[in-house]
């Protein structure tokens, strides 16, 4: 049996063959060797050009940056009022529509098509006669589901820069509307004789406001005279057409302003000669393939038709009289309508007499197409400040005056619907009798008091 063997050694070292222990150990300095510098030893040597050397360890890294294409995002929306037309078919004129829809209802197709979808709109109608779809299914319980009662609060104030008061006569939208967010407005001081008138100078100026800037006017308007009624042209929104105290009308073209930046002078103006007599209280732009044409009325009672490329000159013109034959009375205009849906020959007019004259340029042989309406009881009591027909049923029409309003429809002569707009002053005139009473010492309730 073999012994296990160790691997080991131990051997050990003295002290004295480790050397020397260093003792350090501060003291003064000594100069132990000074060398002066030789000019021996110059001629063996040469003087070497300076270098730069630079040593890098570091890697080497480059940062690049890169700009795309920006991707424009819009929101938009689109308002589908009519249907698709052809594109030799305009239709905004009632002319070229109608012939249109003459020549589509002689179609075969479209004969088929109407039939077909017959016995589908006769289906519908059974089902809506079998439900009674206005059957009141809780009499006496009304619940309002409305979150907050319906109310409108003012978002800007323009207020006129002259410093003389003057009344705001006609308001006008931007024909792109809010999208464009412009307004023009017309000044001018309505009332005959105004002392700020024959004693100081007035401005004669119109503007037209951004609704986004309500401190200073976009465009300064330079009339002749003050303008009583100002209108865009639905078919080109930089041109405008006013009319003004003293009948001119004149005619503004913002892309041509004709004066210092933010001012418009007319670039059209008609002549005092054959132009209207007394302030042109409305004007509108007719239906006419130039889109030049327009329409104006005023109190001197006369409707004269123009041409904004030529104002010397009206190309037409009608007095507003109840017999074309000079028997009947001149009524004087206060307020106009046109609305190409109802036709483009057709025209409304609110008189300062409060009736309500229709034209048919149609219908000229008879009585020029002036024809009146109810001029008895149903008439306003004063002038009719305002006429305008409905959107949806054109033969509908309201009119505003001597504090009421009322709906017309044109084939009845007198008003069908008479709205009193007197609530406010009953309201003031009840406060002021109810004072009276209580200092009197009496509370009474007259049928009078109630009237009023």
């Amino acid at each position: 049996k073999k012994e296990k063997m160790e691997v080991a050694y131990l051997y050990t070292k003295q002290r004295s063959e480790f050397g020397k222990q260093c003792n350090f150990a501060d003291g003064e300095s000594q100069v132990l060797v000074s060398v002066l510098p030789s000019e021996e030893y110059d001629s063996n040597y040469m003087t070497r050009t300076p270098t730069v050397t630079e040593f890098d360890a570091t890697p080497h890294m480059s940062e690049t940056t890169v700009n795309t294409d920006r991707v424009v995002v819009k929101s938009t929306s689109m308002s589908h009022s009519e249907g698709g037309w052809p594109k030799d078919v305009d239709f905004t004129e009632q002319s070229d529509v109608s012939r249109f829809r003459k020549k589509a209802e002689k179609d075969e197709d479209y004969q088929n098509s109407i039939r077909a979808l017959g016995p589908l709109v006769g289906r519908c109608m059974e089902q809506n006669n079998t439900v009674n779809v206005y059957e009141k299914y809780f009499d006496g319980k009304q619940t309002n589901h409305n979150s907050e009662p319906p109310s409108a609060k003012g978002l800007a104030v323009f207020r006129d820069p002259n410093t003389k008061k003057r009344m705001a006569t006609s308001i006008d939208w931007h024909p792109e509307g809010a999208s464009n967010g412009k307004i023009a407005v017309s000044y001018s001081i309505l009332n005959f004789q105004d002392k700020r008138v024959t004693e100081n100078y007035i401005s004669a100026s119109s503007y037209i406001w951004d609704i986004t800037n309500s401190n200073t006017p976009d465009i300064e308007l330079l009339p002749p005279s003050p303008l009583c009624c100002l209108r865009y042209n639905p078919k080109s929104c930089e041109t405008l057409v006013g009319g003004s105290y003293n009948g001119l009308i004149t005619y503004y073209d913002l892309r041509k302003p004709n004066a210092p930046t933010g001012q418009c002078s007319p670039l059209e103006s008609s002549v005092v000669e054959n132009s209207h007599h007394d302030p042109v209280y409305d004007v509108f732009w007719i239906s006419s393939k130039t889109g030049h044409q327009c329409a104006s009325v005023s109190t001197d009672g006369q409707m004269m038709w123009w041409d904004t490329r030529k104002l010397g000159e009206p190309t037409d013109s009608i007095k507003l009289s109840t017999d074309a034959k000079g028997k009947g009375s001149i009524l004087g205009g206060s307020s106009l309508e046109y609305n190409t849906d109802a036709g483009p020959t057709k025209y409304l007019i609110g008189t300062e007499q409060g009736m309500v004259v229709s034209m048919n340029l149609r219908n000229r042989k008879i009585n020029n197409g002036v024809a009146v309406y109810d001029n008895n009881s149903g008439k306003h009591h004063g002038p009719i400040y305002s006429i305008q027909r409905n959107f949806t049923h054109s033969k509908f029409f309201m009119t505003v005056g001597d504090w009421t309003a009322r709906i017309w429809a044109e084939d009845l002569k007198p008003p069908i619907v008479t709205i009193l707009l007197l609530i406010r002053n009953q309201m003031k005139r009840r406060q002021l009798m109810q004072c009276l009473n209580a200092k009197r010492g009496e509370r009474k309730t007259s049928r009078q008091e109630n009237e009023i």
